[in-house]
């Protein structure tokens, strides 16, 4: 596990990077934090930082990562010193880096939507009024099942899926394999797919 405030810096130095500064807000390093702990819930199994993230108004939020971020308010997140980097280990720096790519070109006030609007945030809020406050935490199976959503949207996204996908297709229906399979087989196990 790594330390969520590592996390966010290194969102920040990718906004940097990236020429996104101006974006770069405690908002949007929120619901950076809560898409990284979701993927990695979902390829892993584990959590990717100890800390919850509770279902705020706006939205998910890690509380530690928040308060270390408030005096900003809205305004852009300063560059933090990059020794932080050391501290995480590849197969993490990997991770973020994909969050990044996926997720970091939305404005924050878009992530804060699309988070409104998905199962886990919801949940945890218990229909309470967009207005109301809450601390309720969301759920690491929900945000585990989001995540995976997130990866099946993310491959279908790829320019390559469809190009696989109906390579595997035809692989499968080849005349070699024809032969082994028998009459309306071929139909039904093309059903089962789409069920």
């Amino acid at each position: 596990m790594i330390d969520c405030l590592n996390a966010a810096r290194y969102f920040i130095v990718k906004a940097y990077e990236d020429g996104r500064e101006a974006e770069m807000t405690n908002m949007k390093v929120q619901k950076l934090l809560y898409y990284s702990q979701s993927i990695h819930l979902a390829l892993y199994d584990e959590p990717l930082f100890d800390d919850p993230i509770q279902a705020w108004r706006y939205g998910p939020v890690c509380p530690r990562a928040y308060r270390f971020y408030n005096e900003f308010e809205a305004n852009q997140l300063p560059l933090p010193n990059k020794e932080f980097l050391y501290e995480i280990p590849d197969s993490a720096i990997n991770l973020l880096e994909e969050v990044w790519g996926y997720f970091g070109t939305y404005h924050a006030y878009m992530l804060s939507d699309m988070t409104h609007v998905e199962f886990p945030w919801k949940k945890a809020r218990k229909n309470l009024a967009p207005q109301e406050s809450s601390t309720e935490s969301i759920s690491v199976e929900d945000m585990q099942v989001l995540g995976s959503q997130k990866l099946e949207a993310i491959e279908r996204a790829n320019p390559a899926y469809e190009a696989t996908i109906s390579q595997v297709l035809n692989n499968a229906l080849s005349s070699q394999l024809r032969a082994r399979v028998g009459k309306g087989e071929a139909g039904d196990w093309l059903k089962s797919l789409l069920d």
